[in-house]
C-alpha cells in the first residue's frame, strides 16, 4: 500500500534522478556507507560458488502456437536480454531455468512465431555497464530488450542519479534503435538474509526508492517497468528455502520463474499482441511520480507511458498508466 509520504519520497529522488542529479539518496551518508559495508560482508559470505557465468543460453527458440499443429511459424522476434547476474539465470544449470529463455519461450507461444534470443548481459554488471551491452545488442536490431538491473548500484557505491541516468541512456538508445524496452526494476534486497538488521530494512526502503527512480526514467524514454520488490519480496521472505538459490543470494529456479511470469505479459504487450491476462487489473492514468511510488509497493505491477485528453503530460508531470498482474499468471492469448 502506498502513502501520501511515500509518493512524496518517490518523487524526490525519482524527479531528480532522472534528470541526473547527484548525490540522490533517502539515507544519510553515514548510514549509507554502513550499507554498502554490509553490502561488501554479506558478498563475501556468499562467494561465488557458481562461478560469474549463467547457463549458455542463446539460440532460436520455436513452440507451438496456442491451439495450433507443429512448430511456430514466420520471422523470428529478435529478444535481447541485458542487466546483471539475474538477467544470465546465475545460479541454475540449465539454460531453460535461465528468466531469458523462459521468456523467450512464453513469448514464441504466445506470438506462434519463433524468438531467437541472444543475452548480452553479465554477472557484477551495474546500470553503468549497460552501455557496452547495448552497443553489442542493437547490432542484432532487437524486436525487444529486457532488462534486469539495480540489485549491484545498491550494494556498491553507486551514486542512484548516476545509476539512473546510464539506465536511462541504455534505454533511450534502445529505443532509438527500434526496440520496445521492458525494464525489471531493482529488487527487494531486503529479503537477503546475510544482510542483517537494521540496514535489511533500510535496503528495503532504498531498493524500493531506486526501483521508483528507474520507473521515472524509462516511462521518460518510452519504456515500461516491471516492479522486481514486491514480486521477488513475499515468497522469498517466506520461503527462502525454495526461492533462493544455494548461495543465499539468487533466486532459485523457482524464483527465476516468478520473475519471469511477471515480465512476460509485459513483453507480449509491448509488442503489440493483443493479450488478456486473466488477472490484469488496469488502475487509470497517474502521474508518473506517483505511478511509480505506487509499482514499487505492489507485486507485478507494469507502468507504461500514456495520454489524457491528447497530452502526455499534465500539471504534475508525464501521464502513466499502471496495470497490476498477480505474480506467476502466465499470459493467454486472445
Amino acid at each position: 500500500m502506498w502513502t501520501p509520504g511515500t509518493a512524496r519520497a518517490a518523487r524526490r529522488i525519482a524527479t531528480a534522478a532522472a534528470v541526473g542529479g547527484g548525490g540522490v539518496t533517502a539515507l544519510g551518508a553515514a548510514v549509507y556507507g554502513l550499507l554498502v559495508a554490509e553490502g561488501m560482508i554479506a558478498r563475501r559470505l556468499v562467494g561465488q560458488p557458481h562461478g560469474m557465468d549463467g547457463p549458455a543460453s542463446d539460440g532460436l527458440y520455436v513452440t507451438p502456437p496456442p491451439g495450433g499443429e507443429g512448430p511456430a511459424g514466420g520471422r523470428p522476434i529478435t529478444l535481447a536480454m541485458l542487466g546483471d547476474s539475474t538477467s544470465v539465470g546465475l545460479g541454475v544449470s540449465e539454460p531453460a531455468a535461465t528468466p531469458a529463455v523462459l521468456i523467450a519461450t512464453g513469448l514464441a507461444e504466445v506470438a506462434g512465431r519463433p524468438v531467437r534470443l541472444r543475452v548480452f548481459g553479465r554477472s557484477g554488471a551495474v546500470s553503468a555497464d549497460l552501455a557496452w551491452q547495448v552497443d553489442r545488442a542493437i547490432k542484432d536490431t532487437p524486436d525487444v530488450a529486457v532488462v534486469f538491473v539495480g540489485a549491484n548500484d545498491v550494494t556498491t557505491q553507486t551514486k542512484p542519479a548516476h545509476a539512473v541516468a546510464e539506465l536511462q541512456k541504455a534505454v533511450r538508445r534502445l529505443r532509438a534503435a527500434g526496440a520496445e524496452v521492458v525494464v525489471g526494476t531493482c529488487p527487494d534486497l531486503g529479503t537477503v538474509r546475510l544482510i542483517a538488521p537494521p540496514l535489511r530494512w533500510l535496503t528495503r526502503y532504498w531498493s524500493r526508492q531506486l526501483a521508483a527512480a528507474q520507473t521515472v526514467a524509462v516511462v521518460e524514454e518510452g519504456g515500461r517497468t516491471v516492479a522486481f520488490a514486491d514480486i521477488l519480496g513475499p515468497e522469498f521472505s517466506t520461503y527462502p528455502g525454495e526461492m533462493f538459490g544455494p548461495d543465499r543470494f539468487h533466486p532459485s529456479a523457482r524464483g527465476y520463474e516468478q520473475a519471469a511470469h511477471a515480465v512476460l505479459p509485459s513483453v507480449c504487450a509491448a509488442l503489440g499482441l493483443g493479450l488478456t491476462p486473466p488477472s490484469e487489473r488496469g488502475e487509470g492514468s497517474q502521474p508518473i511520480y506517483l505511478a511509480a511510488a505506487i509499482a514499487a509497493e505492489e507485486p507485478g505491477t507494469e507502468v507504461t507511458a500514456t495520454r489524457v485528453a491528447g497530452r502526455a503530460t499534465g500539471p504534475y508531470g508525464r501521464w502513466a498508466t499502471i496495470l497490476r498482474r498477480r505474480p506467476g499468471v502466465t499470459p493467454r492469448h486472445a
